[in-house]
């Protein structure tokens, strides 16, 4: 009895010392609540909201019949009128079209007569998320034709077909889409780890003493820490980009000096994430969770899993905070298709002013420490 009543008192003082300890409290509920929210609502594998472009050149009724169908499905609800096929090309380039639908001058006169064709041109850059959307407008084609020989008492006759070409990835290859996000991802998880380590790392050994008697001002502690990470980041970043190139055969098809100048901003952002977690941080063991937070929600709200367009709306100005989604568009385009510079530029002047304001965060925590 007496060894039960001890194992007793030594669970009442266990779990007493983690609810009297404020951190571990506020560990215990605010990450959970805050995942629960992000993954609700970010991790679905559905593709709705799909924003796809028209490109109409007939003036017959079936094109207009089969648009009206496409806009009334669930799942097309940004359909955007284009009028050439250069503005075809730049829907699909600048992602502002997952796919173009192309419909010849002749289309309403081949679907009463004979077989109509539908190009259906498919963003190869987000392959699963592509093939998706194909079999939804096969399926709303396949109901028009239905309705169709209904209407006309006939069992089969004319019909409209869809042909798919998809851009930047003719194959649809998985590989071709995941290899160059991991390369992304890989770089953050390991900027993450040096720089979100580093402080508490040293507080647990008792070193960070030595840096509050020191005559090092905060921003040079910064650098101290920012500049081997930076340089591990790009060394580990180049390594995984020549497998990537080698053992994958993925191509590399844009500028090297702009996925560069990219990369050194992007791994520059995520140093100062990982230094402000780590200036907060305690022991290494609040920094890893504090990095797994930070982590999960990022790889959701970045696209990579899941496409942007299928987020609720208040969630979408989130993912704008997150580096990766910015340097998953460049890393694809320029793997891909050989994004244009000002558009690199377009994605990488977000990730310069979260590494602004999150090395800045971090310089003023280490102030407050150093004080």
């Amino acid at each position: 009895m007496g060894m039960w009543h001890r194992i007793r008192a030594l669970i009442v003082k266990e779990t007493l010392a983690v609810m009297h300890d404020k951190k571990i409290r506020i560990a215990l509920v605010a990450p959970p609540i805050i995942q629960l929210l992000v993954l609700s609502h970010a991790a679905t594998l559905e593709v709705k909201h799909i924003p796809i472009a028209i490109y109409n050149q007939d003036s017959g009724w079936y094109s207009r019949e089969l648009i009206g169908r496409l806009r009334g499905a669930p799942y097309f609800d940004r359909l955007t009128y284009v009028y050439s096929g250069e503005e075809v090309k730049q829907a699909v380039d600048t992602e502002q079209a997952i796919a173009a639908l192309q419909f010849q001058p002749d289309f309403s006169r081949r679907a009463e007569t004979g077989t109509a064709t539908v190009q259906m041109i498919i963003d190869g850059r987000k392959s699963n998320s592509g093939q998706i959307v194909a079999g939804y407008v096969t399926a709303v084609v396949q109901d028009f034709n239905a309705d169709i020989l209904k209407m006309r008492g006939v069992a089969a006759g004319p019909q409209a077909l869809t042909v798919f070409r998809a851009w930047f990835n003719p194959s649809l290859d998985y590989v071709m889409y995941n290899v160059p996000c991991l390369v992304a991802i890989l770089s953050m998880i390991l900027g993450l780890m040096i720089t979100g380590l580093s402080v508490a790392r040293e507080r647990e050994m008792g070193t960070f003493d030595q840096l509050l008697v020191s005559p090092l001002e905060p921003w040079q502690i910064l650098v101290g820490k920012a500049v081997p990470a930076l340089i591990i980041g790009i060394g580990e970043t180049t390594f995984i980009m020549i497998l990537a190139i080698l053992l994958f055969r993925v191509p590399f098809t844009g500028s090297l000096l702009m996925f560069y100048f990219s990369m050194v901003v992007f791994v520059t952002a995520i140093i100062g994430v990982g230094l402000f977690i780590s200036s907060l941080s305690h022991t290494q063991q609040q920094a890893n969770l504090a990095i797994f937070v930070f982590m999960l929600p990022t790889m959701l709200l970045s696209g990579y899993a899941t496409p942007v367009e299928n987020m609720v709306e208040w969630l979408k100005p989130v993912s704008w905070l997150m580096p990766l989604r910015h340097f998953l568009i460049i890393v694809k385009g320029v793997f891909l298709k050989d994004m244009p510079a000002l558009e690199v530029l377009g994605h990488t002047w977000p990730m310069a002013v979260i590494a602004v304001l999150t090395l800045s965060a971090a310089a003023w925590t280490f102030s407050r420490r150093l004080e």
